[in-house]
């Protein structure tokens, strides 16, 4: 045994020799400098993998020279990497995928169907929520989180076809702006423009005034950029969107901008009438056979009842005092009789009121709400929509706010004293 060992120990190098090692180490091989670079490469990843790299991780083979590389592994944390995969923008879904999840749609329609009962043929989106509501009945609060099954339509946003041809180039020529879509709209808007333009220029030659007025815009709005967003299906600034409602404004301002009506009507959407909404009661008569309607009030604390007669002379009385008496401010008597002004009806009525609580400008506010809901018996339909508009027939929902501790009103602060 002594003679093996004095063997082993004459083995090792002279440097090891007095460290008293029992045996010797083989050392592992290192690549020599002519093996290939993908050797290098999958050796290194081979490393990488055994280490646990994280998500991320790239591996960059640079060759510095003959016979020499160079290998440098780039990191990338998680959040950086779930950063860029939503910078790359939405799930692009293909033509055939659509086809295949409405195929599938409608064959769970059937077997919906089939399971309550029902024909397939007639059965519509609404027997499908009420079916999925009633097998699975969910609790969430959130009605996107409860079970739904609705049109693949509807699920997956509708999206642009391929902007470019097999050879790679784009088939519209602003397709490198980013906003293709965005930036044609603004050039036909011009274009429009420019024609219409024009036409006032021919017009103008033959000393002849402009044949349409400007269109009135009274009941309609421009889409908002949400809408324009979908109809383009692009993304839009804030600034985007507002040069194109400004472009639009312009032409519509024009003398002869009607000549293009069809053109802004694809921009702008009719408001729903509320009068649809509201029953407006006919005319009374009384004994003498005048017409009057009767109208109620409020605003803060004051409630107010009011009849407004036809054929009148313009006298009002409130609680029965004249008007000049009980409201000895020229404000509030304004204010009274705005809506009669806004008609052009002042000296065509007799006003009796009545109110109640609160102060002298909180009573003038609730009579001028009252007044205006009496005198829609007496206009049209188009009236009373102008006279909505113009907030008369609103109630003000406005009141005092209240004191809180510590503080000497609603918002004023105690006098800060330093003793």
């Amino acid at each position: 045994m002594a003679a093996q060992r004095a063997g082993a120990a004459a083995a090792l190098p002279a440097n090891r020799r007095h460290r008293g090692l029992p045996r010797a180490v083989p050392r592992r091989a290192e690549p020599s400098r002519a093996e290939p670079g993908a050797a290098v490469m999958a050796a290194a990843i081979r490393r990488l993998l055994r280490a646990g790299g994280r998500r991320g991780a790239a591996l960059v083979a640079a060759a510095g020279g003959p016979g020499s590389q160079t290998l440098r592994l780039i990191y990338t944390t998680t959040a950086a990497w779930k950063k860029n995969v939503a910078a790359s923008g939405p799930e692009k879904y293909t033509e055939a995928f659509i086809k295949k999840q409405i195929e599938e749609f409608n064959l769970g329609k059937r077997h919906l169907a089939n399971m309550m009962g029902e024909d397939p043929e007639t059965f519509t989106q609404e027997d499908i929520d009420r079916a999925i509501a009633y097998l699975f009945p969910s609790g969430l609060f959130d009605k996107r989180a409860r079970p739904m099954m609705k049109h693949p339509t509807e699920i997956f946003p509708e999206q642009r076809k391929i902007q470019w041809g097999e050879d790679g180039r784009p088939f519209h020529f602003l397709f490198y702006t980013g906003k293709q879509s965005y930036y044609s709209l603004m050039h036909d808007t011009y274009e429009k423009l420019l024609n219409v333009q024009k036409h006032q220029d021919q017009l103008a030659a033959q000393d002849l005034p402009p044949q349409k007025e400007k269109k009135n815009l009274v009941g309609s709005r421009w889409l908002t950029k949400t809408e324009l967003e979908e109809m383009l299906l692009e993304k839009l600034s804030d600034d985007d969107y507002s040069r194109f409602i400004q472009l639009l404004q312009k032409l519509v301002m024009m003398p002869c901008g009607n000549i293009e009506e069809n053109y802004i009507k694809k921009f702008s959407r009719e408001i729903s009438a509320q009068l649809q909404k509201v029953v407006i009661e006919p005319l009374k008569y009384d004994e003498q056979g005048v017409a009057f309607s009767t109208g109620e009030g409020a605003r803060k604390t004051s409630r107010a009842t009011v009849t407004v007669y036809d054929n009148g002379t313009g006298k009002i009385t409130v609680n029965g005092i004249d008007v000049l008496h009980y409201f000895p401010v020229l404000q509030d008597r304004e204010q009274l009789l705005f809506p009669f002004q806004f008609l052009d009806r002042v000296g065509k009525h007799d006003m009796v009121c009545t109110v109640s609580g609160g102060g002298r400008s909180s009573q003038a506010g609730a009579i001028r709400l009252a007044s205006a809901k009496a005198l829609r018996s007496f206009v049209t339909e188009k009236e009373v929509e102008s006279m909505r508009q113009a907030g008369l027939l609103t109630v003000d929902p406005r009141v005092k706010e209240r004191k809180k501790p510590g503080q000497e009103g609603a918002r004023r602060k105690f006098t800060w004293k330093k003793r």
